[in-house]
């Protein structure tokens, strides 16, 4: 009894004492609530003063799901309460603001009250329209500041220099500046924001607590601080395109904190993955691509289990590596090894298929895949894109592959896949929406006897059909209602059926090398939406269409190459055309180049050579702001190359004057038009240029470089880059007068061609400072004296040439000239040299100078040297070594023959 009364009472008292004490908790709550919303009345007015510094419009944000949030924002009510504002529940002060995907439109002040708030620790303004103002300098007054978020869709964004103050905020664990940017305008992006790299390495120094640091598209322009190894707290970090050049710091593969990596598309970012990389056991996003990352791929990659995705395209990773291997990742959705120098294999092994990761996205273009198409494929039931182009994959296509249901995206082109393709079985992949059959395959597509009851996949976007040995459009295109890229090259089409016209969803069409003949029909012009139109290598006559140059403004690239057509050029192109490439080379046109050409202010290609043009020097091309390639050989064209001081080329890489009638005085004006040839150091000249957006499934090599010297023919072509190919030709015209010093100074210059003119004087000393020069062809002129000493520097020099000329003197024994055989120099009767089995009794001192302190020296002499840039990937480097053979003698004695 005495302990039931006492435990009675143990209980009653518990329990007046919870209620007590719940009383006094709620009491204290209630009042501590009450007290610490009560909004401080300066940062209300604050918060207001901002608010009415921007209007609301829908279109300032690009999430779907955006709102105007400081429509909440109401001087009658507490500021701690409106929407994306958050108090300190002690002191009561503003201490976040999410202002995200707002749609607040206008520009920011530099005194914003904004930055008044002292108290803040988070400030989110991502996706909202700033009108391209500065980040203001006092954000560094912000010190408490631990996440900043001015991170922008396209050009909704802040642009200029990040200020230095943004180095003061010492306690950030989170800065984000990226542009979002999505697939494929990606490739157009221009960077808005710059960052000094002082002014990162002050951030790095100062905020060593960085957890989050994101700068996707701002221009940095630097090597990377190895200082970045020293934030050991990182988890994300990402420098997409910000124009970072050298060694990657190797000790960031050591960071284990690390979940996110993205150092895509800096082209010159170098350096390798160590073995250390296996320690990233948190590592779930890597994204290297488009770098120079070389080296093979360590096995301790393949110990990341948590990886999701895994992304190394366009480096130059190189050695032998077993698919299957990939496997191991488990967690794997995302991977891309796509053209490096990497050799996978399968090993035709049992895959266990329970285990297989969850892969979504496959890409492995050119990467020297051998052997059949591996089985474990069809158990990748996750699987939305399988890009296995430009391969050696060989064998049919396997029966399997049609049933892996959830495919989107089949690219298969450029292997050497046989047998037939037959319209049921395609008819399978019922999601499909891109298909690539065409390339160096040896497929014959069937459509069989009747496809009235084969419901082939409606929704296909994109569908390359090249080298399919079709002789006519197949008629299921014709129900292709959501079709934007028809690629169907390289077979025995003759005619175009004229429901293609019908197509206005066409953004891409090739039909080049085919067996097309007539006219080129207006009805053409009916498609609206065209981005890329190629129909060249045909037999076309005719007229170009004259709407060509007005019909759309979303055309890009126009090639009419190597057909018959006649007659003018279009005369009209609109204002704000997007055109960047045009191509009307090997045709019969004729009359002069079109003025409205400056009308197309995106223009880069322009090449018209091989056709009858006659017309002056098209000096007001020198307007055209992008321009970098302009070649207009084989024509009618005479007179002086002027280059006013309004028409100055400034983004001129490759022009090709060669095999026409100009006469004229090589001054120093024409060669100050060319002063994009100039650069201030290597990496300018090896940066990679992107110039062409990839906004299909099949990938288009935009730009190779091939020259033709008397018959032997050299090819160079890559992936997508107009890389370092720099170049003049000026070969058979009539210009005369001496080669002006200042040449020299054109010092990226990798192509220089001034042969079969009338050039007088000495060869300049100051083509010793072209480092970068690999063809130099001075041949059939009326050039004096010795060859420079000078010339025995320019070690990537693979051809040379001077002969037929007047020179004399001593051959350079020492350096790269001493690699070139008797071809090179003949003709000149009073050379003398190894070369020529003519020895030079007295060899002179070098270097021999004229009393003006230039070097006396000259060559020249006559080989055609022929080149030509059709936009099919990027001109990359001479192969060292022209082998020419002992056809250049009999050329150039069959040549004289007929000259004199």
């Amino acid at each position: 009894m005495g302990f039931l009364c006492s435990l009675a009472f143990s209980i009653q008292f518990l329990l007046l004492f919870s209620s007590s004490l719940f009383t006094n908790c709620f009491t204290l709550n209630d009042s501590t609530t009450t007290h610490h919303h009560e909004c401080h009345q300066h940062e209300s007015n604050a918060l207001l003063s901002f608010k009415q510094s921007f209007f609301i419009s829908k279109y300032a944000s690009y999430n779907p799901f955006s709102y105007p949030k400081t429509l909440s924002w109401n001087p009658s009510t507490d500021c701690c309460l409106w929407d994306g504002i958050e108090c300190d529940e002690l002191t009561g002060h503003v201490i976040s603001i999410d202002l995200s995907s707002s749609q607040l439109h206008g520009s920011m002040d530099p005194n914003s009250t904004l930055f008044s708030l002292v108290h803040l620790q988070s400030l989110d303004l991502s996706d909202n329209h700033f009108n391209h103002s500065q980040i203001p300098a006092r954000i560094g007054d912000l010190s408490q500041l631990r996440h900043l978020n001015v991170s922008h869709f396209g050009e909704t964004t802040f642009s200029g220099e990040v200020p230095t103050q943004i180095s003061h905020l010492s306690n950030l664990l989170s800065l984000d500046l990226r542009s979002y940017i999505v697939e494929p305008l990606d490739n157009l992006v221009i960077n808005h924001l710059q960052l000094k790299v002082s002014t990162l390495k002050s951030l790095i120094q100062n905020s060593t607590r960085l957890e989050q640091l994101r700068l996707n598209f701002v221009t940095i322009s630097s090597s990377l601080p190895h200082t970045l190894t020293n934030l050991t707290s990182l988890q994300k970090l990402s420098f997409r395109q910000c124009e970072l050049y050298g060694e990657f710091p190797i000790g960031i593969f050591s960071l284990a904190n690390l979940t996110s990596l993205n150092f895509a598309r800096n082209q010159n970012l170098q350096g390798t993955l160590p073995e250390s990389i296996g320690n990233l056991t948190n590592l779930a996003y890597m994204a290297l691509g488009d770098n120079s990352f070389h080296g093979e791929i360590p096995q301790s990659l393949f110990r990341l289990e948590n990886l999701e995705f895994l992304s190394l395209p366009y480096n130059l990773f190189e050695g032998q590596l077993a698919l299957d291997m990939f496997l191991k990742l488990k967690m794997l959705n995302f991977l891309d090894l796509s053209e490096n120098k990497l050799s996978l294999f399968t090993q035709n092994r049992t895959v266990n298929v329970t285990i297989l990761p969850p892969i979504q996205r496959l890409e492995l273009s050119w990467c020297n895949l051998n052997g059949e198409i591996p089985t474990w494929i069809m158990n990748l039931s996750t699987l939305n894109i399988l890009n296995l182009q430009h391969n050696n994959l060989r064998g049919e296509i396997p029966s399997f592959l049609f049933l892996v249901e959830n495919l989107t995206v089949l690219d298969l082109t450029d292997n050497m896949l046989e047998g037939q393709i037959k319209l049921d079985m395609l008819s399978k992949l019922q999601k499909l929406t891109n298909l690539g059959l065409g390339g160096g395959n040896k497929l014959s597509f069937l459509e069989g006897k009747s496809t009235t009851n084969v419901t082939f996949p409606p929704q296909i976007q994109s569908l390359d059909l090249g080298s399919c040995n079709l002789v006519h459009f197949p008629n299921f295109i014709q129900h292709l209602q959501e079709l934007t890229d028809l690629f169907i090259p390289l077979n025995s089409i003759k005619t175009i059926p004229s429901w293609i016209w019908s197509k206005t969803t066409l953004q891409i069409l090739e039909i080049s090398n085919n067996l097309l003949i007539g006219e080129i029909s207006p009805l053409i012009c009916n498609l609206q939406s065209l981005i890329y139109l190629d129909l060249s290598a045909n037999y076309l006559v005719g007229m170009i269409p004259s709407c060509l140059g007005s019909f759309s403004q979303s055309l890009q690239l126009l090639w009419l190459a190597e057909n018959k057509l006649t007659g003018n050029i279009p005369q009209t192109y609109v204002k704000g055309n997007a055109l960047r490439l045009i191509d009307f080379s090997s045709n019969k046109l004729s009359g002069q180049l079109p003025r409205a050409l400056v009308n197309c202010r995106m223009l880069e290609f322009l090449d018209v050579r091989h056709n009858h043009f006659n017309d002056s020097f098209p000096f007001w091309l020198g307007s055209l702001p992008k321009l970098k390639v302009v070649s207009l050989r084989d024509n009618q064209f005479y007179g002086a190359i002027m280059c006013p001081l309004k028409y100055t080329f400034p983004q001129l890489r490759i022009i090709d004057l060669s095999q026409n009638g100009f006469s004229t005085k090589l001054t120093s004006e024409i060669i100050l038009c060319f002063k994009s040839m100039i650069i201030s150091n290597k990496r300018q000249l090896d940066f990679k240029d992107r110039i062409f957006s990839e906004n299909m499934l099949i990938d288009i090599d935009l730009t190779s470089f091939s020259m033709s010297n008397k018959g032997v023919v050299m090819n160079y072509r890559g992936g997508q880059y107009l890389h370092h190919m720099v170049a003049i030709d000026l070969s058979s015209n009539k210009i005369y007068g001496e080669i002006p010093d200042i040449m020299g100074s054109l010092n990226s210059l990798v192509v220089l061609n001034l042969s079969n003119n009338m050039f007088t004087g000495s060869i300049p000393s100051s083509f010793g400072k072209l480092s970068n020069l690999e063809v130099l062809d001075l041949s059939l002129n009326s050039l004096s004296g010795n060859i420079p000493q000078q010339l025995t520097g320019l070690t990537f020099l693979d051809f040379f040439n001077v002969s037929f000329n007047n020179l004399s003197g001593p051959i350079p024994e020492n350096g790269q000239l001493s690699t070139f055989d008797n071809n090179s120099f003949e003709g000149n009767k009073d050379l003398c040299g190894i070369q020529l089995l003519k020895k030079c009794e007295d060899p002179p001192k070098y270097p021999l100078q004229k009393p003006d302190g230039d070097q006396d020296s000259e060559s020249g002499s006559f080989f055609e040297l022929y080149w030509m840039v059709i936009l099919i990937g990027y001109g990359g480097g001479l192969v060292a070594g022209l082998a020419l053979g002992n056809a250049f003698a009999i050329d150039v004695f069959r040549l004289l023959q007929k000259i004199f």
